[in-house]
């Protein structure tokens, strides 16, 4: 077993090898072909991974491969833990890449630097798999902070493009600050548990769970409190939850096929697999769970209403990507840990799709992102506009698709929550949905229907994508229609996650909802009453009015509420305050301490100021040293006075 483990989590690392570093012997084509072949074993084999734990029932794997060190008893290892949560995301994570790496063949094709695009797509999937299979904290951190340094390589992968640069250094910034609070949480870990290794923490934890500890003054604070806010705050910056949620949109910066990496399978997907994969102690804290219920809740709301007013094409989905996101960690703080990993999985392929469909679209348009400069592509490009129709219709959670049963299965649990925030939650979710199909088909609208792109020359050299293109398209809108029907059952209310999440028996709101489920079309028949699916329509409707049938209407409203569309724009400001708070007080902070700390106390005081201290006394000494013998005799004579005074007054 292990040697299928390191050869599933290796091979795609052997690929960016080759391709980053024989780039000039194997060229272009050597390339694709080797990272493709590299997460093609690697989805093979995580199928067959899949398949054992989950239709064969394999016991739950949980080796080290080998330790790289001992301290004091600490022990830094690189193991795998392999259950079923483990073999999901590896599925989901492979099969994802292996669309995006065959869809950048025809994508990338006449772009500089395509053979290290290959080598970063391959190396960031390598990342994600060394981050979902750990078991323990030393490799979940390695993966942590590897998926945050190829996203960085990866936005900037425009080097020469200066918005590109800003945006990632952006990305890398805003993510230390989540792992700052990430790094602290696993010390905190590693001082009270003395272990690292997630099952030995797991068992000590309910021993601990009443422990209090003194961070400053005498004020106590629950131990499992602390380590699970700080271990959130990590997850707030690579799962981009308000206030670091501001990194995402400009990650739009690099290429699309990195978008859709980033944003369906892999490096936002990470903060919702730790959460869950730690809650044997999120459940040992109803702070911990109230703060990350709240703040998913807002993530969703607030940046969908972002997406209403987008015109980049690629922004407008990756705000959607945030708001769900939003859901999936309000799963969380809910205790429903299924449903958010199961929209984590549904998501995956919708958002990747629709990332996937409007590169074909941006190729089509000749670069052109701007949504309303577009309109009537269905009739040029069918096969985007019907895949990118399907992958629509299951993010707003339109019936019998994907993202009907994971966002109304998220609704419902946070809604049965009995928990502070839980009331607050549920209501900016039902209210999401509205702005999910708002702004869903406002892109929907203004990109593949109407009279066509503005544009003539555009408009005659539209066509539809080669194969590399639409072939992952058609692959990836099949799982968007139709896995959410086939896995609601297992995934959240039978055995799918049996012993590998932990749920407190007062708040499993999933197993009251089991009580109730009858099978996925019962579930269809009772959401198609509920609330959120008549303001899906709902938004679905004013979108057909507002972008297709009188866009006058729309342009009134923006004009008559001026103020909410400026507010929106400027995404509350929180852009100036980052740069105006953060980035320059960074930087005045930087100037004090280099001015007053480096240049002051270390060059002058400490460096210059001993220098001329040493050079002062031998100007000194030599002055006295001048080689006559009557200044000798002089200097042993007041010293002989200075003895006898010494002597005699003590």
């Amino acid at each position: 077993m292990q040697a299928i483990l390191l050869t599933l989590v290796l091979a795609p690392l052997f690929g960016a090898v080759v391709a980053g570093l024989w780039r000039n012997q194997v060229g272009r084509s050597g390339a694709h072909w080797v990272t493709i072949i590299g997460v093609g074993i690697s989805f093979a084999l995580s199928l067959y991974v899949l398949k054992l734990h989950v239709v064969d029932a394999a016991p739950i794997y949980n080796e080290a491969v080998y330790t790289w060190m001992v301290s004091d008893g600490l022990r830094f290892e690189i193991g795998f833990l392999i259950d079923n949560l483990t073999a999901m995301m590896m599925a989901v994570v492979t099969f994802v890449s292996l669309m995006v790496h065959i869809y950048t063949v025809g994508y990338m094709h006449d772009e500089e630097g395509y053979e290290r695009f290959f080598s970063y797509i391959a190396l960031f999937t390598f990342s994600m798999l060394m981050l979902v299979s750990a078991n323990n904290f030393l490799q979940l951190f390695f993966g942590w902070e590897a998926v945050g340094l190829v996203s960085y390589l990866l936005i900037g992968f425009y080097f020469k493009k200066e918005s590109a640069i800003f945006a990632n250094m952006k990305a890398f910034l805003v993510n230390r600050v989540g792992d700052f609070g990430f790094i602290l949480g696993i010390a905190a870990i590693a001082m009270y548990f003395n272990s690292l290794d997630y099952v030995e923490v797991f068992a000590k934890a309910g021993s601990l769970a009443d422990t209090q500890i003194q961070i400053w003054g005498d004020t106590s604070w629950s131990l499992m409190t602390v380590i699970c806010v700080l271990l959130f705050i990590g997850a707030m910056g690579k799962s981009a939850q308000m206030p670091l949620h501001i990194w995402l949109p400009d990650s739009m910066e690099g290429p699309t096929p990195i978008s859709a990496l980033i944003h369906a399978a892999t490096m936002v997907t990470a903060g919702i697999f730790m959460v869950s994969r730690m809650s044997p102690l999120f459940e040992l804290s109803e702070t911990a769970l109230s703060f990350v219920l709240i703040v998913g809740a807002t993530t969703a709301f607030f940046t969908g209403l972002i997406g209403i007013v987008q015109n980049d094409i690629k922004r407008v989905v990756a705000y959607s990507t945030l708001s769900q996101l939003g859901y999936m960690i309000a799963a969380l703080g809910a205790s429903a840990y299924a449903a958010g990993l199961f929209h984590l999985m549904t998501h995956a392929f919708f958002k990747a799709l629709l990332f996937l469909a409007a590169g074909s679209v941006i190729i089509g348009m000749h670069h052109d992102q701007d949504i309303r400069n577009m309109g009537g592509i269905r009739k040029y490009m069918k096969i985007t506009w019907i895949t990118s129709l399907l992958g629509t219709l299951a993010l707003i959670g339109f019936p019998f698709f994907s993202g009907f049963f994971s966002k109304d299965a998220i609704i419902e649990a946070v809604g049965h929550a009995d928990r502070f925030g839980s009331h607050y939650a549920h209501w900016l979710l039902v209210a999401g949905v509205f702005v999910t199909a708002l702004y869903s088909f406002r892109l929907y609208f203004l990109v593949f229907e109407g009279k066509g792109p503005r544009d003539e020359h555009a408009k005659a050299h539209l066509h539809e994508s080669p194969w590399v293109i639409t072939v992952p398209l058609v692959l990836l809108a099949i799982p968007s229609v139709f896995i959410g029907w086939f896995t609601i059952g297992p995934m959240l209310f039978g055995d799918f996650f049996k012993g590998v999440l932990y749920v407190a028996p007062q708040n499993d709101v999933l197993a009251q909802l089991g009580e109730h489920f009858h099978g996925p079309l019962a579930f269809v028949m009772h959401g198609v009453q509920g609330l959120p699916f008549i303001l899906a329509m709902s938004g679905l409707l004013v979108a057909f009015v507002l972008f297709l049938l009188k866009p006058k209407w729309a342009f009134d409203l923006r004009v008559r509420f001026d103020w909410l569309y400026t507010m929106l724009d400027k995404k509350y400001w929180m852009d100036e305050v980052s740069q105006t708070v953060f980035a320059k007080g960074s930087v005045l902070l930087g100037k004090v301490l280099w001015k007053g700390g480096d240049q002051f106390l270390i060059d002058g005081v400490a460096v210059n100021g001993s220098a001329h201290s040493v050079g002062a006394l031998a100007g000194v000494m030599r002055r006295l040293q001048n080689g006559l013998i009557n200044t000798y005799a002089i200097a042993m004579i007041l010293g002989l006075l200075g003895l006898l005074g010494w002597f005699v007054f003590n």
